[in-house]
């Protein structure tokens, strides 16, 4: 019951105090909204696919078919700013076009003939992207020019077997073997399926699903595992200010033992930041789309465990700190520290496997990808128990530390 009061008299101190609500709830879906959007690249609804501008100086059926497949590419888009070639160009040297494609004229009938029209391209070269739509618009002609030959075989072994002339065969089947050969690029006989984040599902995980595409999958989590430390700057400064003015020292003549002190202490920690990732997780799943409870177990089993590292880490916290001052000073220092090793505001799949390796050594790290093989990945338990047994292997060893230093106060 004692422990219960001083759990209860932290709690309601905490709340009192505007800046515990700030740095628990508002700075982290702050931080949340702006790293979202930095991970969008600033347009999540925009089509991504580079510009590039066309000029059909040719006008016949295969520049046509040309102007479909390029319309297709999922490299480049179609855009034009301008009417005439010189706009064109200009538009390509300003950099409002990645590039600019001219058909001139008599390409249809040299493709047919199986002569090499080539496409006039213009790129600027001072652009990173001119590489890039250079072999786009050469893969995409070369396909035309393969489907175009194979449907004049097609159409030759047609008039061998029917006894017809060319001319007559060319003109009842060409097209329609034009059209199955392009589809047949559509649907080729060996697919690559690839995903952006990479964990592969482990037996028993079946009807995984992968939820790579929002970009606060990213910032919901790495953000929530951030400000679980920021937020216990204040349930920290509550140890050393009980230190400070003696009521520590009063609570001890009482019936309440060291222990219990400690406890009580690190139990309003714990309850702190459950509610803190419990109402995070809930505004990312139903806001943002964050699907945090698509595993509801999974995900409560390890906003629990990162709430007793937490804990720990505030109550060491608290012991080590002699001011006030010395709480916020540790705190930022740590949370600064432990973020941008963890992989909280750069993914750690886009650093070194080397990196990577050191980042495991700080229980962000786990906590970040702990809550993504949930969100992101769509695992399930089996794939966060390393991630559980090593933030509780952080709890458990920051809560002996925070003990032994107590001792000596």
């Amino acid at each position: 019951m004692r422990i219960l009061d001083l759990v209860g008299k932290d709690i309601r101190q905490l709340v009192r105090d505007w800046r515990t609500i700030f740095f628990m709830l508002v700075m982290p879906v702050m931080f949340t909204l702006l790293f979202g959007f930095v991970f969008s690249g600033g347009d999540s609804e925009g089509d991504p696919r580079l510009p590039v501008g066309v000029l059909d100086l040719d006008g016949g059926d295969l520049s046509t078919e040309l102007l479909v497949l390029l319309s297709d590419s999922q490299v480049i888009r179609i855009e034009n700013p301008g009417t005439t070639r010189t706009e064109l160009e200009q538009a390509v040297t300003e950099d409002d076009l990645a590039a600019l494609v001219i058909v001139p004229e008599g390409y249809s009938q040299a493709v047919l003939a199986g002569e090499s029209e080539a496409l006039i391209v213009m790129v600027n070269n001072t652009s990173n992207t001119s590489q890039t739509v250079s072999n786009e618009i050469q893969i995409i002609a070369s396909r035309l020019n393969r489907a175009v030959h194979s449907a004049q075989i097609s159409t030759d072994v047609i008039a061998d077997h029917a006894g017809m002339d060319i001319e007559t065969a060319h003109s009842a089947y060409f097209d329609d073997g034009l059209r199955t050969a392009l589809a047949a690029w559509g649907d080729p006989p060996v697919r690559l399926d690839e995903s952006s984040t990479g964990a592969v599902p482990e037996e028993g995980d079946e009807g995984a699903e992968v939820y790579g595409e929002n970009p606060f999958n990213q910032s919901s989590t790495s953000m929530m595992a951030q400000f679980a430390i920021a937020g216990l700057m204040g349930a920290a400064g509550i140890l050393v200010l009980e230190r400070k003015n003696g009521t520590m020292k009063r609570l001890m003549t009482t019936n309440l033992s060291r222990v219990e002190y400690l406890f009580g202490h690190y139990l309003s920690m714990f309850l702190m930041v459950v509610l803190q990732l419990l109402l995070l997780t809930i505004f990312g799943h139903l806001v943002l789309d964050v699907q945090y409870y698509r595993d509801p177990v999974s995900s409560l089993l390890l906003i629990v465990v990162s709430a007793l590292f937490s804990a720990s880490l505030g109550l060491l916290i608290g012991a080590l700190a002699k001011k006030e001052e010395h709480v916020i000073i540790i705190s930022l220092a740590l949370m600064f520290i432990l973020a941008a090793v963890g992989g909280a505001w750069v993914p750690l799949e886009f650093t070194p496997e080397s990196f990577q390796q050191i980042a495991h050594f700080t229980p962000l790290a786990w906590m970040v990808d702990g809550f993504k093989d949930i969100v992101v990945r769509g695992l399930g338990l089996s794939a966060i128990l390393p991630a559980l047994y090593a933030l509780m292997a952080f709890a458990v060893g920051l809560f002996f530390l925070a003990v032994w230093r107590f001792r000596s106060l």
